[in-house]
């Protein structure tokens, strides 16, 4: 079998198949017209490069491979994204530090990786020492006209003939040399279109993506669906027969199934928790007053210029002027400097976390400074972090940080709700869903509507007794009931 040419000769062939003068002419045009760039005057040196998982900081140890936004053999520019990750904190895009070709993928897709493991290994492109330019250019110059010569011969035989070996070279080169995109782009999809994927039980190659590179987008997916729908439905008789339903006595099965990165994340964090010995506290709150506000401000509004305004902001403020007057609830316990002398690190600013659910899981991106902030301010905060929580775009500063958590489970449905504390925080509160209840007016005699949410918190029982919770709850659920007290504390 006659040997395979060097990589540098594929190269000058592929330049010599697509000049259009093949067409017409039976010899190539002189390669010197077009090649002259595969010159150089210092010699080129491949060498390997390492990227290494860098500290993203906030303490992250390790994070799970959500997908590779790479290829073995496929080409990478500098600040390209390679991967994304998933840490307890957040969802985070690694970026690469080098150009060149990826050599090596050392984790697959799920895998845990910690800080300092390699990640990928990269063939880039340098100079040589100045000592070794001279030697080497005269062997780059000879080998440059022997590749021109095995360039040459091989388009001896007419264009369609140089055509085909040069296929068969192709299909036989390594991946990194080959001209055409090796497909990287082709399972690129944001965190979001990928939960709408799980949703539908779709594989994100089967859908053509219109974004950049192939990128999937949502509209792709909504696109493929409805194509989908429109199709005719299938006739009784390619049902799935019966048999495939369970019998009466039909042995129970279990499938293994991976946790996704926000469960992984998840269940870290909660697991954690269980060392935290937490007590409950509930009350109902008679919100109508606050009811009445709200819906007068969001009939005032210009909805050009100001969001439309829910409970949660003024229950995140209610809870931040709360703060002001029992700061422990604000602060840190202290175990690992001294495991014997424990210690409460106390925090001036309010950094109030929102539980809220997304297409990838429940995630707590972080409200920060809200003593600083008005509840305008506030509402626009929580639009924002819920938009990209929602594109799946929220990034590690969204969502560290945090100081206590606010959790709003009346927006789903439940009215009463047992939130389990954030590891690093000593308190967090849950509300539940806004109802309307006939109540006694202050005569005692008379019945009439109220809007009542129900108000539970839990609280770090190691350092937070029952009478302190008792307290601020009762400070935050007197705001929540006169609103307007709240303008008379606030700074």
């Amino acid at each position: 079998m006659k040997p395979l040419p060097s990589p540098q000769a594929l190269r000058l062939l592929q330049g010599l198949i697509r000049r259009p003068c093949l067409a017409t002419r039976p010899r190539p045009c002189p390669p010197f017209l077009h090649l002259s760039k595969h010159f150089h005057a210092a010699a080129r040196l491949d060498r390997t490069e390492t990227h290494v998982l860098s500290d993203i900081g906030e303490g992250v140890k390790e994070v799970q491979i959500i997908q590779w936004f790479v290829e073995e053999g496929a080409p990478i520019e500098e600040w390209s994204p390679l991967c994304e990750v998933q840490s307890d904190k957040a969802s985070v895009e690694i970026t690469s530090k080098y150009s060149g070709v990826i050599k090596k993928i050392h984790f697959g897709q799920d895998a845990v990786v910690q800080v300092g493991d390699s990640m990928v290994d990269i063939e880039v492109e340098g100079e040589e020492g100045e000592g070794e330019v001279e030697d080497n250019a005269v062997q780059q110059q000879q080998q440059n006209s022997s590749d021109l010569a095995d360039a040459e011969q091989l388009a001896e035989g007419g264009g369609e003939a140089v055509r085909e070996e040069a296929e068969l070279l192709e299909e036989k080169a390594a991946p990194g040399l080959r001209s055409e995109p090796s497909g990287k782009h082709a399972s690129l999809a944001t965190p979001a279109v990928r939960g709408l994927l799980k949703e539908h039980g779709l594989a994100i190659e089967d859908i053509p993506g219109t974004g950049k590179d192939g990128r999937v987008l949502k509209e792709d997916v909504h696109r493929y669906l409805e194509k989908g729908s429109g199709q005719p439905s299938p006739s009784p008789s390619s049902a799935p027969p019966a048999a495939t339903r369970p019998e009466v006595d039909a042995k129970q099965t279990e499938t293994p199934q991976k946790l996704t990165p926000v469960q992984a994340a998840m269940f870290k964090s909660m697991t954690a928790s269980l060392n935290i010995p937490h007590f409950l506290y509930s009350d109902t709150a008679d919100i109508t007053n606050l009811a009445l506000m709200r819906a007068k401000l969001n009939a005032a509004r210009n909805p050009e210029t100001a969001p439309k305004y829910t409970y949660l902001p003024f229950i995140i403020k209610a809870v931040s002027l709360a703060l002001n007057k029992y700061p422990l609830l604000n602060a840190r316990l202290d175990v690992t400097t001294d495991p014997k002398k424990p210690q409460l690190l106390m925090r001036p600013v309010h950094n109030i976390g929102i539980a809220m659910d997304t297409p990838n899981g429940l995630i707590v991106p972080v409200i920060k400074a809200v003593n600083a902030r008005s509840i305008t301010s506030i509402s626009q905060e929580i639009q924002r972090l819920s938009q990209l929580g929602q594109a799946g775009k929220l990034g590690n500063n969204d969502l560290t940080g945090g100081t206590i958590t606010v959790t709003n489970i009346g927006n789903i449905g439940g009215e009463v709700v047992a939130p389990v504390i954030v590891e690093g925080q000593l308190a967090i509160v849950g509300v539940g869903k806004v109802k309307t209840v006939p109540v006694f007016a202050d005569d005692g005699l008379t019945v009439k509507p109220a809007q009542v949410a129900n108000i539970s918190w839990s609280a770090d029982h190691r350092v937070v007794d029952g009478a302190t919770m008792a307290r601020m709850a009762q400070v935050v659920q007197k705001y929540l009931e006169e609103p307007s007290s709240m303008l008379v504390d606030m700074s």
